[in-house]
């Protein structure tokens, strides 16, 4: 599963220093999917910058977002969290979240 933040975000931003994938955004920032991660090597594509997928609140971008599997025991975000309000959000198999972790932390040869 990935994880989202719900609208109780207070924006208080302790889960986007602590995730390891760099999946976690201010509301209204551009992301890519290069940032914090090796993929930038990989794909030009990989670096062209994305709309936010929150206005007003922090967002997790999913495709980037692997329960912190192959880093820790439990995901950083909902552990640090002082609302509650990052939570599982759609299925993705152990597997799946190895296979997304390699992808984004795989170094180019």
């Amino acid at each position: 599963m990935s994880i989202k933040i719900t609208e109780d975000c207070i924006n208080c931003g302790a889960c986007e220093p602590e995730c390891p994938n760099h999946a976690i955004y201010e509301g209204g920032k551009t992301w890519k999917m290069s940032d914090g991660n090796s993929l930038f090597h990989k794909n030009e594509d990989y670096n062209i910058p994305q709309k936010p997928k929150k206005k007003d609140t922090y967002f997790i971008v999913s495709e980037k977002c692997t329960e912190c599997i192959g880093f820790y025991e439990e995901p950083q975000c909902i552990m640090i969290c002082p609302v509650n309000c990052c939570i599982l959000d759609m299925y993705e198999t152990k597997e799946e979240l190895i296979n997304k972790k390699n992808l984004l932390h795989t170094h180019h040869k």
